[in-house]
């Protein structure tokens, strides 16, 4: 079986940044492998109630730590591609080895804001790919001028890093990871029946993935017993549980909360991993690792986080074999 990395995922959308901060300290000191960061304007429901600057707060939590991070973001919208990219090589150059990017296509609550009109699946994906090309050649070093679905004139990064950083495709449907496999460093999707993610992954793979780094986000939810651990998930994260495209088209908070009125608890475990049995969590994991995952971020949805991060530290990492860092300090 491979031995991935274990990471503490960092949702902006439910705790203020300095709490976030703290947590990824303790994250690292529980044992931890490594960080990534969500990258919200908007949360997905009141509950959460929070949306820090996701890159500000990356160079603190960068500083703070030795921990590698990652951070999914969508080029094109709220973020000009060169904007993106100028982000990236700042925090790559300042951490070598330690940042890696994951583009997305976006979702309307967080990308709208500019006004922009927000296209359908496919224009979505057609853009990230062309945003992708635009970052990736600035980070190569390249003057880009560019005239498509975004403008860029004479752009060209001054402060870059000796190697760029990763860029890594976010897909949850076979057709986009297969899109994505053919310009990405690797793929960050999400958390499904094991049969679907080798699906997933298969597409990658044939669209271009072969060899390339995988990632995943889990979300799950534990706590000492199992009614907090129902309770807590539908608390803050029954507003994630929609399926197909309406979770990339609602345009705010109070839009999902209506949209998810009716969900009740128990349905919360057809999209969340929720126990409060730490060797259900470890056995769980291990089947993610043997479907060849480099790196597996756990998202703890419920807000016990540092109950979480220490149970998890004591009992589920301890049962995981995890991939050592490498000697020059770096994740490829």
């Amino acid at each position: 079986m491979s031995h991935p990395r274990i990471g503490f995922h960092a949702s902006h959308e439910q705790f203020p940044p300095s709490e976030l901060l703290a947590l990824a300290r303790t994250a690292e000191a529980a044992g931890f492998d490594c960080a990534m960061s969500s990258d919200h304007f908007r949360p997905w429901g009141a509950a959460q109630g929070h949306s820090g600057f996701a890159w500000s707060w990356l160079g603190a939590a960068m500083a703070t730590t030795a921990l590698p991070f990652g951070v999914i973001s969508a080029p094109g919208y709220r973020y000009h591609p060169a904007v993106l990219a100028q982000g990236a090589a700042t925090l790559a150059e300042m951490f070598p080895g330690r940042f890696w990017l994951a583009l997305g296509s976006g979702q309307r609550l967080n990308e709208d804001i500019t006004g922009v009109a927000w296209p359908e699946k496919t224009e979505r994906n057609a853009r990230l790919r062309e945003c992708a090309e635009v970052i990736r050649a600035l980070l190569a070093g390249e003057t880009v001028s560019h005239h498509g679905r975004v403008t860029v004139v004479e752009a060209k990064l001054y402060s870059r890093p000796v190697q760029p950083p990763p860029l890594l495709g976010a897909a949850v449907t076979e057709q986009t990871a297969e899109q994505v496999g053919a310009w990405a460093d690797g793929l960050l999707t999400v958390s499904a029946a094991p049969d679907q993610m080798r699906k997933v992954i298969a597409a990658f793979r044939r669209g271009g993935g072969e060899g390339k780094r995988l990632v995943v986000q889990v979300g799950l939810n534990w706590a000492p017993t199992e009614e907090q651990a129902l309770a807590g998930a539908h608390e803050q994260w029954r507003t994630n549980v929609l399926g197909g495209e309406v979770n990339w088209q609602l345009r705010t908070p109070e839009e999902f909360d209506t949209a998810t009125r009716f969900v009740r608890p128990e349905d919360m475990r057809e999209s969340v991993w929720i126990s409060s049995d730490l060797g259900w969590h470890a056995e769980r994991l291990a089947e993610l690792a043997e479907l060849g995952f480099d790196e597996i971020q756990l998202h703890q949805v419920g807000r016990n986080q540092r109950a979480f991060v220490e149970a998890f530290g004591e009992r589920v990492l301890p049962a995981l074999g995890r991939r050592p860092m490498p000697a020059d300090g770096t994740f490829s």
